[in-house]
């Protein structure tokens, strides 16, 4: 059924995920052949199930439940600090993408179900908390919270060395 999926559909799926990863700061993998079957598999998915789940892991069908795997995962950016490329090896690094490094064996970061579940009911007693450092463009003021700022802010492209920790 979704061997017949249109080329042009695959082709205009993985321009439009080009162009928003690099207004993103983020690097799609160069390796075109790669790439577009990771994108059709984000497709089969969104035909499957109404959303983009991530073509490398298991969907669980359910989009309250999958919201953490939905391309762009929850876990690209430290995948993408700590390897160089997201679990799929769907976004890299800029070495990754010059051929200075290659790609290597990335551990799954997604907990197990039941992890997941205590997670879901653990943020609500930890509103107060934060689990993630706020960075802040010095030059935008773009603010996020993960663990370290982004390589390019997604706002004004300023490169990494222009965040500085807020909160």
């Amino acid at each position: 059924m979704y061997e017949n999926m249109p080329e042009e559909k695959i082709n205009k799926t993985y321009e439009k995920l080009k162009k928003d990863a690099q207004a993103g700061g983020y690097i799609i993998n160069p390796d075109i052949d790669f790439t577009k079957k990771l994108v059709k598999g984000l497709l089969v998915n969104e035909d499957r199930y109404g959303y983009q789940a991530c073509p490398c892991r298991i969907s669980i069908g359910n989009k309250q439940e999958d919201l953490d795997i939905i391309c762009p995962c929850d876990y690209r950016d430290s995948d993408l600090n700590d390897y160089g490329a997201c679990y799929c090896a769907l976004y890299v690094s800029q070495e990754i993408a010059e051929g200075k490094k290659k790609v290597e064996s990335i551990p799954d970061r997604r907990p197990v179900e039941e992890e997941r579940k205590m997670q879901k009911e653990n943020k609500i007693e930890s509103i107060g908390s934060l689990k993630y450092p706020i960075w802040r463009c010095k030059v935008c003021g773009y603010l996020c919270a993960r663990d370290n700022p982004p390589e390019i802010c997604p706002i004004c492209k300023a490169k990494k060395d222009r965040f500085e920790r807020f909160l």
